[in-house]
């Protein structure tokens, strides 16, 4: 017992899993118990209980486990989270409760079993029980077995699904076990109560026995139709039904509807076994079928027809199998092998169903031809054959087959495809039976009801009576309007039959058909009554609703029909018969005065005639004799104009007040048109046309007057018969005119001499255009230019016009047939519009040989026979359905291995879509899908070209038959993540358009769940796209239901996504609808036909049933409105100002302090904090009641919209609305900035996008009003910004990173640091290097201060990321730490902490090849920095030079053309004061006023040189430095990518340069200012020119302006000969490039732009340093002729500019480094040695470098061999060679010279040997001193090479060189000196190296001289200093050096120019701080050697402009 006292105080969740059964049992009751307390379903006592529930089934002790049975059944009956357990429990109960010998314990598992089911876990439970079956124990099996039967019984064939438990059934009548056979005849019993003969195919190879058996019982059961008994909890309703039936006795009715659904649900081929026959062929199939014995083909043909009687089949490849059974059915002479084909085919296509439907267009044709034959048996095979492939196509599909052989002269085939068509009219309903689809067949019908052949006539009138019944009397009436009535009843008489029919053979088909067909109709017929003539647009689309509202309106129709159809045959009556009708109606003086000589008597006939009709009633007016009356003779041919009148008038009297027959008007209608051109009577004339049309309805009469009035001459009659036409389609509006009709002769009008008729066609043309539309276009695109031209204009008329609501032809109509003739306008009318074009039959011109060569094994000439399809295609225009096997070939041609032949396919495809239009339809199948088959290629270029082709194919075919059958699935199910990705991409593009998909669409749903836990990324965020539109047709229920049938991990991941979907699901269709519908609404109803055409062709076409309700609701009052003629416009349009009122006015509404109001509560947490990972519905909720005051709800209504494109339209609205209310905007800025984050979490680009362009203007405009965010607003907006800086699209992330940088205006750059930091911890790489490349630019812009909390800290953090395993990521933390280091120099090492060695190595090694890139300053950088606090100067100085070090961070910022958003240098100076900053201390404001005023007063001071006292100032260089920063900030301003801006920056420097005592200021910043200029030429010429938004006069404006800039620029030798080689390069390229600019040809004046760029390049060549701009040359042309992409002319100028460079060399040689010369020539051959460059398709490049080396050898001669010093193996140069042989014939040339005395000759070589000797030691030398490391060196052995030849010439050496490279050697040489002599002693240098490069501007490079000797040795080093920088400032004018080349080097480089930029902005920054450094060390009596006066009165001068800085 203690054992027991132990356990019983445990819980009872421990008891339960006690190791004492009793314990455990213990447990179980309490368990029970306490469960059926527990109320609440969701409770969380139930989480204790999860884990538990399968110990509770599976206990070891039995009396336990029968408890913890019944626990478990109460808790899986009550939990809310049982369903968790499903597949564990049920597990544990087959294996460990089904085995038991108690009976209890059984049941309680069948009932936790059933219990599970009835929680909605069928499947998991079916599954574990048919595992279940497999068990050794027969007991388990028994149990399992009994447990289906018991779930079926209860629940029914819905819920239990009877395919795999068929499957098994076979298997357990097998077994050894008694038991088990008769649970499985029960089981078996059971299914076929449910199903009925569905089960007879799959158990029909059972044992013959147990089959009879079953037959026996199945006869027992009753015939009523089983009912679900027990209900799921989602059935509750209809488990209430059924209670209620069980209280009233049941219910016969419900029934009979259950008892159809049931039936219709269960197909037996669903439960059959697909069987694989395709392997299973003869290996010699397709020989033997080829054999020349029948005998051998019939073998062939038995193998495949004992094959395709398996009735289902596994889908593959069959085309080759079908093909050669076509070729049997339409070539072999044996008929009985032609019966056996089509059996075969018959066969394959009802075994594979759907899936054959690809081959159906391959044999129909076929088939139909070989109707020919009379043979009873091979007709019925053939017909059997067709029926079957009927089944798996469509009748649009095969309709242009058909109809092709419905006019063949064989009756046979006639008849047999009457009456095929008649057959497959019993599958069809009223939507699958369109009338676009049934008019040409009715068509075909009438002709053969006329037939010759009796059994022909027979068959027509079955198929149309097939029809009839299917959609209706009143559908097919209209195309039956000639049908005489016997015929019509005898069709009528067939549609009575064929109910019959229907009912027998299709059993309770036609009966199911019959019901919802005549159920539909009512509510569509009622909406049709009220809709009116609006109702025209939604059946253009639609083929479903209207259509079945036919039948239940059909008598209607005959009632109204009937007197019109009698008018319509009306007998021709005889002139006597006419003569005694009109006698009896006319008075009897009127009847003789008819034909009297005199025109008065006839003049007073027609007076008495006109009163007789006026006075008589309808039903007893003869019209047809009265109408003869009136053309008695004289008829129309009367002369008497008056009479005429009266004769025309009466007729329109007669036709509006009779019964006006056809018959009638056709006595008349040869007249009036005779008369229409007449000027007297032509009026009256029309007006009886008129009320002919009204009468016989607008589409014939216009017909029989315009052939009647193009049968005869007369043009003035033409034309005003079309303007009658042109008038009356206004009036009578355009339904069922036949436009095909009026081409032909609107043709011959266009054509006609007469202008009149011409511009009548042409105005006709202009009205058809209102209703038709751009297709209308088509028919007259042969016509000529000119005509073209004039159609066009007509056609731009009428543009953005709607037609007008017609006036008549409504008399006739009753209210009921007013919405079907509006259906029946749209489809006869520009409904139809691309079936109206002539189509050409191209299947004859698709050869055999051409289908053999696109499939040959050379690819060559399978592109050939591509090119002859493509060219056939192009040829015919319009083509036709039938293509012959065009479709297999290309097929083929899908899947080459030649990607071109793939491509070219493509195009073909698209070709033919556009060609074939909506017939493309049947092609779907077997073209369509293997295109989506492409999408999983790999290479992009052909997945975007099939992607194109799809998109083409869907314009015409719209989505349906995509999406139908198991197609997409299969596709979706090849794990190939290209194909995936694409697919998927594609699908989330076109099911949001569609208002309904086929059911098949559920078959991709498994796959798309695949694809959501691809291994691709970009699959899964495909799948994750798709997803919502997925929902968004199948529905959220049973897209979970769908995710049940997954693996519990996989599971819950789908679910999550799932409700995620949920909650971003777009709405429905319906909306969509309305949306669509609202527009026309306030339109006239008319307009809507006008937009048919276009509407006809949407990819939405088959799915539009949703549409006539709110299209009906919309335009409801037009309905009564139309008849009142134009008055029907009025109520829409007055809704639509409606509309339009509500939505003017303010959006932005301003309440006074409502954001503080919400600040407040915020922070006292009245409500959520707007903090979260994804937004919840809650924050949605809490924003847009927030929203509700400040915005109205229109525009309230549209954020919160579903739908993406409302967001679109609303951001365009709140963009409009920005500007003009800027405070309201500000008020409510919190809101907008949240209701933006929101649109961050939405996957559509198009919505970002805009909400980015939107908050781009946001913050310019927030900027602009100095605006600064609070804390509040930022918090809630930033974070979320920064979420979006990873996204994968450059486009958005470019965007974002504007935005950040904006941002920084508008709130402190500190705190933006901390969120970009928290940024950095995202997971997406992406993201994190985005936010360290920020973090980078904001260290830069606004230095240490900016990281937050503290330097240190930051950057430990930012270092992490330097080993991350993303490069971009570590790339981005070295540059922000690199940023750092410019910042603060070495310190930075401190700052950064511990790395590890790999991280510090990479750390260093990117500090040192930034230094390469720009010379930083030396080591000693710390000092100066941590002198910083105590001394302000220099910290102001230091500042512009942390700014001025740009990295790759402001290159990237200069390419985006975002330089102008940057904050600029200048107003950074007064920023570093960060809490000032923070204060709203706006200095934005102050940048104008800095830029504009400092030049001139900046500048003043610096033009002084003769106070040379000023060096000594330690200020100077505070004045140098504002006027450099200020410099460098314009000229970044003119790489600006705003126009403007750059405009502006460039005025400023011109004002600069024209003047001259201020031009100098710009040395020292040529080459930054030229490569700014050169980015923006390169700016225009890639962006600006192709913008088409921007005004073609700015950008003259801007190349005004550079070129002026740089023609004052290149006037100014001094600043030109400044500019460095590779900067001179980069220009002549902009250069030469704008000149080659056809664009620029085109804008107005661009002929003298050119020639000013012309004169420019000219200046540029003359005023250049000679060696710079000829090395350039040189250069630039090695680069156009490397690269293939670029003009021929581009090589062409540089070489024109060389050959002008080499002219003038005679002058400039002096000026000219040839040692840089030879070396770039060097590099030139190197890359294009002579074989190479005479292989040029020119030889002007030869020449030019030829003519070169030729003029320098003639100028220099021999001595050229003495400049090659720079070049490396000049022995293996091709260049050495090239020069001795030139100088060498030279010297042959000038044979005297050579000569001269032999003593002469050998001391002058000698000489040379000695002079060369000289020339390698002192090359060698200077080397040394060139370099870093052996400078030091390199002076000391100049120097004692000077003391050993103290007559040695350094001239040579030194000529070319700058002028502060010659004093730094000589002033290295007096250190050395007075080193040696002991007079002092004097450092050297140690920081800065010289530096050579061509771009070098040669900086101080020695610390200060510090001397123990005293005044003397300090005022020494300073003089020199001072002549080093007047040099530099070019403010010494007298030395003679100044002629020499100051940028020329020893060793040049080819540097890139931003290279160039880097290094002189270093170099600013080092000269600065060395003079920092010079401040710090010199002291006072330095000072004393200057005159007092003169230091005091700089400094005040100085101080006074430090004041107006600041």
């Amino acid at each position: 017992m203690g054992d027991d006292s132990e356990w019983m105080k445990l819980p009872t969740d421990q008891k339960c899993e006690h190791k004492i059964w009793k314990a455990r049992l213990n447990g179980y009751e309490e368990a029970l118990k306490l469960f059926q307390k527990i109320e609440d379903e969701k409770s969380s006592e139930w989480g204790k209980y999860l884990g538990l529930v399968k110990k509770f089934v599976t206990d070891s002790n039995a009396v336990a486990q029968l408890k913890g049975l019944e626990a478990a059944l109460v808790f899986i009956e009550n939990a809310h989270v049982a369903g968790k357990t499903t597949g564990e429990v049920v597990s544990g109960v087959v294996g460990k409760v089904f085995n038991q010998p108690k009976a209890q314990a059984k049941e309680l598992g069948s009932d936790i079993c059933l219990m599970y089911i009835e929680i909605e876990k069928a499947e998991v439970v079916q599954d574990e029980l048919i595992k279940g079956l497999d068990n050794k124990n027969p007991k388990i099996v028994v149990t399992c077995i009994e447990t289906l039967r018991k779930a079926l019984c209860e629940f029914g064939s819905k819920i239990i699904t009877l395919k795999p438990v068929v499957k098994v059934l076979p298997k357990l009548f097998e077994s050894r076990e008694k038991a088990v056979r008769d649970e499985a005849k029960l089981l078996a019993v059971e299914i076929y109560r449910w199903i009925r003969d569905a089960l007879r195919a799959p158990l029909q190879n059972i044992n013959s026995v147990q089959l009879k058996e079953l037959e026996e019982e199945w006869v027992k059961l009753p015939t009523a139709a089983p009912k679900q008994t027990r209900f799921l909890r989602s059935q509750q309703d209809l488990k209430a039904k059924f209670e209620q039936q069980q209280a009233a006795g049941g219910d016969e009715a419900d029934g009979d509807d259950d008892d159809e659904a049931e039936v219709a649900q269960v197909d037996p081929y669903e439960l059959l076994e697909a069987v694989e026959i395709l392997s299973k062929l003869p290996k010699d199939f397709y020989e033997k079928i080829e054999a020349k014995k029948w005998q051998e083909r019939k073998e062939a043909l038995e193998a495949v027809e004992a094959l395709t009687k398996n009735p289902k089949l596994e889908n593959g490849d069959y085309g080759d199998l079908v093909r050669a059974l076509k070729k049997v059915i339409g070539k072999d002479a044996n008929v009985m092998l032609v019966a056996m084909a089509a059996k075969c085919l018959a066969g394959l296509a009802a075994g594979l169903r759907k899936k054959f439907g690809t081959y159906a267009g391959l044999v129909v044709p076929t088939i139909l031809e070989k109707f020919k034959e009379k043979k009873p048996q091979v007709v019925q095979a053939l017909q059997e054959a067709i029926d079957a492939v009927f089944l798996t196509t469509t009748l649009q599909n095969i309709s242009e087959d058909v109809l092709s052989v419905m006019d063949n002269k064989n009756p046979s085939i006639k008849q047999q495809a009457s009456l095929f068509l008649a057959r497959s009219f019993r599958h069809c309903t009223p939507s699958t039976l369109p009338k676009s689809v049934l008019k040409p067949f009715c068509a075909a019908f009438l002709k053969q009801v006329n037939d010759s052949a009796p059994e022909v006539r027979d068959a027509a009138f079955e198929a149309l009576g097939t029809a009839m019944k299917v959609v209706g009397e009143k559908a097919v009436n209209p195309f039956l309007t000639d049908v005489d009535k016997l015929k019509l009843d005898k069709i009528k008489e067939c549609a009575d039959k064929v109910e019959l029919a229907g009912k027998k053979g299709g059993g309770g088909g036609g009966e199911k058909k019959a019901k919802p067909a005549a159920k539909a109709p009512p509510p569509v017929e009622a909406l049709a009554k009220q809709s009116g003539a609006p109702k025209k647009a939604p059946p253009a689309k639609a083929a479903g609703p209207p259509k079945k509202g036919k039948p239940a309106s059909a008598p209607s129709a005959k009632s109204k029909k009937a007197p019109d159809t009698k008018e319509i045959v009306e007998t021709e009556l005889s002139p006597e018969v006419c003569e005694e009708k009109a006698a009896a109606v006319l008075p009897a003086t009127c009847m003789q005065l008819l034909d009297s000589a005199n025109w008065k008597e006839r003049l007073a006939s027609m007076e008495e005639f006109q009163r007789a009709v006026e006075q008589m009633d309808k039903s007893e007016m003869p019209c047809q004799a009265l109408v003869k009356m009136l053309a008695k003779k004289p008829g129309w041919k009367e002369t008497n104009f008056q009479v005429m009148q009266m004769k025309l008038h009466i007729v329109g009297l007669i036709a509006q007040k009779g019964s006006f027959s056809k018959t009638s008007a056709l006595v008349v209608l040869d007249g009036l048109v005779d008369k229409i051109g007449d000027v007297k009577c032509g009026s009256n004339a029309k007006e009886a046309l008129t009320a002919i049309g009204e009468a016989c309805c607008l589409p014939w009469t216009a017909e029989q007057v315009v052939s009647m009035a193009f049968a005869q001459k007369n043009p003035k009659n033409q034309a005003e018969t079309l303007n009658w036409l042109a008038n009356a389609m206004k009036e009578f509006g355009f339904a069922g005119i036949n436009v095909k009709a009026f081409i032909n002769n609107v043709k011959t009008a266009l054509a006609a001499t007469n202008p009149a008729v011409r511009t009548s066609a042409i105005t006709l043309l202009g009205v058809m255009y209102l209703y038709m539309g751009a297709p209308l276009r088509m028919f007259f695109e042969d016509e000529k230019p000119a005509l073209l031209s004039q159609i066009d204009a007509e056609f731009e008329k009428m543009q953005g016009q709607s037609p007008p609501a017609p006036i008549r032809g409504t008399k006739r109509a009753a209210p009921d047939e007013e919405g079907d003739a509006a259906e029946e306008e749209v489809d006869s009318g520009a409904g139809d519009i691309m079936d109206l074009l002539p189509r050409t039959d191209i299947s004859d011109k698709i050869t055999s040989d051409m289908v053999s060569k696109i499939s040959d094994k050379n690819w060559k000439i399978r592109k050939e026979g591509l090119d002859e399809v493509a060219t056939v295609i192009s040829e015919a225009k319009f083509i036709q359905a039938s293509i012959g096997e065009l479709p297999m070939a290309l097929k083929g041609r899908l899947s080459d291995s030649n990607k071109l032949l793939v491509q070219q396919t493509l195009n073909i495809l698209q070709q033919i879509a556009t060609a074939m239009g909506p017939s493309l339809k049947q092609h779907v199948k077997n073209l369509g899908i293997p295109v989506v088959t492409v999408l999983g290629d790999s290479k992009p270029n052909v997945r975007a070209a099939a992607l194109s082709t799809l998109n083409t194919w869907v314009e015409q075919t719209g989505m349906k038959e995509w999406l139908e059958g198991e197609d997409l699935s299969e596709e979706l199910k090849k794990e190939n993540p290209f194909l995936r990705q694409e697919l998927l991409g594609w699908l989330a593009e076109k099911l949001p358009t569609l208002r309904t998909v086929p059911a098949d669409l559920m078959l991709c749903v498994p796959h798309l769940y695949t694809c959501l836990e691809d291994r691709s990324g970009d699959v899964r965020k495909k799948a994750q796209d798709a997803l919502p539109f997925f929902m968004m047709h199948l529905g959220y229920e049973k897209m979970i239901k769908a995710a049940g049938k997954l693996k519990p991990a996989s599971k819950d991941q789908v679910v999550g996504m799932l409700e995620k979907a949920r909650a971003v699901m777009p709405a429905k269709p319906e909306v969509h609808v309305k949306a669509a519908a609202s527009k026309p609404a306030s339109s006239a109803p008319a307009a809507k036909p006008a937009s048919a055409p276009a509407r006809n062709q949407s990819p939405c076409e088959d799915f539009s049933e949703p549409e006539p309700k709110p299209d009906t609701k919309k335009a409801k009052p037009a309905g009564p409105a139309a008849k009142k003629g134009v008055v029907g416009k009025k109520p829409p349009v007055k809704a639509g100002a409606k509309d339009e009122e509500d939505r003017s006015g303010p959006i932005f509404i301003l309440v006074p302090n409502s954001k503080e109001q919400r600040i407040k509560e915020e922070k006292t947490l009245k409500i959520l904090k707007w903090n979260f990972i994804t937004p919840r519905d809650e924050y949605v909720e809490q924003l847009k009641t927030q929203m509700s005051t400040c915005l109205p709800k229109w525009l309230q209504d549209e954020l919160f919209h579903f739908d993406f494109q409302r967001h679109v339209k609303a951001i365009g609205a709140m963009i409009e609305h920005m500007e003009p209310e800027c405070e309201a905007v500000i008020g409510c800025l919190d809101l907008i900035l949240k209701w933006f984050t929101l649109r961050f979490f939405d996957t559509n680009t198009s919505v970002l996008m805009k909400a980015l362009e939107f908050l781009k203007l946001l913050f310019t405009m927030l900027s602009r009003k100095n605006y600064q965010l609070n804390d509040y607003e930022a918090s809630s907006f930033i974070p979320y910004l920064i979420l979006k800086v990873g996204e994968s699209k450059d486009g958005v992330r470019k965007d974002v990173r504007a935005i950040l940088t904006m941002l920084c205006k508008v709130y402190a750059a500190s705190k933006v640091f901390p969120l970009l930091m928290e940024g950095t911890k995202s997971k997406n790489s992406k993201q994190r290097s985005e936010c360290l490349e920020e973090l980078g630019c904001l260290i830069e812009n606004f230095g240490m201060n900016v990281c937050q909390p503290t330097p240190a800290k930051a950057l430990k953090d930012i270092a992490v990321h330097i080993g991350d395993r993303d490069t971009t990521v570590r790339n981005a933390a070295l540059n922000t730490v690199l940023a750092a280091y410019n910042a603060c120099g070495d310190q930075v090492f401190k700052l950064i902490g511990n790395l590890s060695e790999k991280e510090m190595s990479m750390l260093e090694e990117r500090i040192k090849r930034s230094a390469k890139k720009t010379p930083a300053a030396s080591a000693k950088q710390e000092r100066p920095q941590r002198e910083l606090p105590a001394n302000p100067s220099a910290t102001f100085l230091r500042k512009p030079a942390q700014e001025e070090v740009p990295n790759k961070l402001n290159q990237a910022r200069a390419q985006n053309a975002h330089l102008e958003q940057s904050t600029p240098s200048i107003p950074k100076e007064f920023q570093l004061d960060l809490d000032v900053f923070e204060n709203n201390h706006t200095c934005a404001s102050d940048i104008p006023d800095l830029v504009q005023h400092k030049l001139d007063e900046v500048l003043e001071p610096v033009m002084i040189p003769e106070r040379k006292i000023r060096s000594v100032s330690p200020h100077f260089d505070d004045i140098h430095n504002s006027t450099a920063s200020t410099i460098n900030f314009v000229i970044s301003q003119v790489a600006s990518g705003d126009i403007n801006t750059s405009i502006q920056a460039l005025a400023q420097i011109d004002e600069v340069l024209r003047q001259a005592d201020k031009a100098e200021a710009m040395s020292g910043h040529i080459d930054q200012f030229l490569i700014a200029t050169f980015m923006q030429l390169r700016l225009i010429y890639n962006t600006h020119m192709a913008d088409d938004r921007l005004d073609k006069k700015d950008i003259f404006k801007l190349y005004s302006c550079i070129i002026g800039n740089m023609l004052s620029l290149f006037s100014m030798e001094s600043l030109a000969r400044e500019a460095s080689m590779g900067v001179l390069k980069d220009l002549m390229h902009g250069l030469i490039t704008l000149m080659l600019d056809s664009r620029v040809e085109d804008i107005e004046d661009g002929q003298q732009l050119i020639r000013s760029v012309n004169l420019l390049v000219v200046r540029v060549l003359e005023k250049s340093d000679q060696t710079n701009i000829l090395s350039a040359l040189l250069v630039l042309l090695q680069d156009s002729l490397i690269s293939t992409a670029g003009s021929p002319m581009f090589s062409e100028l540089v070489m024109k500019c060389l050959w002008r460079m080499i002219r003038f060399l005679p002058q400039t040689i002096n000026s000219i480094n040839l040692d840089r010369i030879l070396l770039d020539v060097h590099n030139f051959m190197k890359v294009f040695p002579k074989d190479k460059l005479k292989q040029l398709k020119s030889d002007v490049p030869h020449r030019t470098l030829k003519t070169l080396l030729h003029t320098l050898c003639r100028l220099t001669g021999a001595k050229i061999l003495d400049h090659m010093s720079m070049i490396e193996n000049r022995n293996e140069s091709e260049l050495e060679a090239h020069l001795r042989r030139v100088v060498k014939h030279s010297a042959n040339l000038s044979g005297i010279k050579s000569d001269k005395s032999s003593e002469k000759g050998t001391l002058r070589s000698d000489d040379k040997v000695i002079k060369a000797k000289v020339s390698d030691i002192l090359s060698e030398i200077f080397k040394k001193i060139g370099s870093k490391e052996n400078t030091k060196e390199g002076l000391t052995e100049l120097y004692e090479y000077k003391q050993k030849y103290s007559d040695a010439d350094l001239e040579p050496f030194l000529r070319n060189t700058s002028q502060f490279f010659q004093s730094y050697v000589e002033r290295g040489l007096r250190m050395i000196e007075s080193e040696r002599e002991g007079k002092g002693r004097i450092q050297p240098s140690t920081g800065v190296i010289p530096q050579h490069s061509t771009d070098s501007y040669l900086p101080g490079s020695s610390t200060v001289p510090v001397s123990n000797n005293g005044e003397d040795m300090n005022a020494a080093a300073y003089y020199e200093r001072l002549k080093i920088l007047r040099k530099r400032r070019g403010l010494e004018n007298s030395t003679p050096e100044e002629d020499r080349p100051p940028l020329s080097s020893l060793r040049p480089s080819v540097a890139s120019s931003t290279d160039m930029l880097h290094s002189k902005l270093s170099q600013l920054k080092e000269s600065r701080e060395h003079f920092q450094q010079e401040q710090s060390h010199s002291h006072s009596p330095t000072r004393s050697s200057s005159p007092a006066s003169n230091l005091d009165d700089l400094k005040k001068r100085l101080e006074r402009i430090k004041s107006n800085r600041q």
